[in-house]
């Protein structure tokens, strides 16, 4: 995968490789949310708002409010802020990961504690996941100390213990992160994606992206040139979507303005295994007739969610006056008004 080529343009319509379900979220008084979706399982789905503590599951065929869960707090049992939260559905828990405080809080589906544990040394814990019943895979890293040696880690869901730290060879550290005097900007990126039954693991500071095998071995993925150690303006590249026939991914290269404060351009690229080619890619959603354009970019979800997106309630309200909806969206659309809560789109890989 040549990241400086330029590709020819494909056009791509999402349901044609994806199926599409949408999940209206309830609307009440005691359900108001902003709709940050953390967590899709078989029968519930997990969103929270940005600042206040809430955490509200919702019944993921309906969406009809179940529970609203707070325990913001500085105690024992309670957590700080919510950098993420991870659903195990085999035992019906929510892991709440809690950067500043350094834990992981784990409650039951109606908010009661469990129990909790500490990250490992002094790192943190990213891009976490289910990985089996007994065990989370997540991305350790040092955002604040040098000369660590960051990697992937296998740990176990009732005391945080590593099981297994998976390492991916690299020479030296590269990263997105850009350092500016006092300015330290972090773009989003993703280095842990499910993919069926295997994982795909992404060190920064390599040029090769991985599988990570249900026996435990690395099998080579994506190999990208040229090195990123040999390039003068960094540009990383991460995988997005992997379906039957497209591997989605996206190129980011290692610059900010500034002055305007905007930067990390990249290109949305796809390998059609079918052709046996790259392109550029526009992706639409059938369901808009005006060709509403569809990113790839959001935060990976699990084996049978690709990814989710939501759709703001004033948004669908004025396609539908326009009559720009159809399907199932545009019965959706007609019983929203400016006030509801978002409506979940959910991209799941067909069979």
């Amino acid at each position: 995968m040549d990241v400086s080529a330029s590709y020819p343009e494909k056009e791509l319509v999402l349901q044609d490789f994806m199926d599409v379900e949408y999940v209206p979220l309830e609307t009440n008084d005691e359900f108001i949310t902003q709709g940050i979706v953390e967590a899709i399982g078989k029968k519930v789905i997990v969103v929270r708002n940005m600042r206040d503590g809430n955490i509200f599951v919702y019944d993921r065929a309906t969406g009809k409010g179940i529970k609203k869960i707070n325990r913001f707090g500085q105690g024992a049992e309670e957590y700080s802020s919510i950098n993420s939260i991870i659903l195990d559905d085999d035992n019906s828990e929510m892991f709440v990961s809690d950067y500043p405080a350094r834990k992981i809080s784990v409650y039951d589906l109606s908010g009661n504690y469990k129990r909790s544990f500490k990250y490992a040394d002094t790192g943190y814990y990213d891009d976490i996941f289910n990985y089996d019943r007994d065990h989370l895979i997540c991305y350790k890293s040092y955002p604040s100390e040098k000369g660590k040696r960051e990697c992937h880690l296998i740990i176990s869901k009732q005391d945080g213990r590593i099981i297994h730290e998976i390492q991916i060879p690299s020479k030296g550290t590269e990263t997105p992160v850009v350092t500016e005097g006092e300015f330290i900007i972090t773009p989003e990126f993703y280095l842990t994606f499910p993919d069926r039954d295997k994982w795909i693991l992404v060190n920064t500071s390599s040029d090769t992206i991985f599988h990570y095998l249900p026996d435990g071995n690395l099998s080579p993925f994506i190999v990208r040139s040229p090195s990123i150690s040999s390039m003068d303006t960094k540009v990383f590249l991460f995988p997005t979507v992997i379906t039957d026939r497209y591997c989605f991914m996206r190129t980011m290269r290692k610059e900010v303005d500034f002055t305007t404060f905007k930067g990390f351009l990249g290109e949305d690229l796809v390998y059609d295994k079918q052709e046996n080619a790259l392109f550029s890619y526009i992706l639409y959603n059938d369901d808009f007739i005006n060709k509403e354009e569809v990113s790839l970019t959001s935060e990976p979800r699990n084996p049978e969610i690709a990814i989710c997106q939501t759709l703001d309630a004033p948004d669908l309200v004025e396609a539908y006056e326009k009559g720009q909806l159809k399907g199932k969206l545009k019965e959706i659309a007609a019983n929203l008004d400016e006030e509801s809560n978002p409506v979940v789109m959910l991209l799941k890989k067909k069979k």
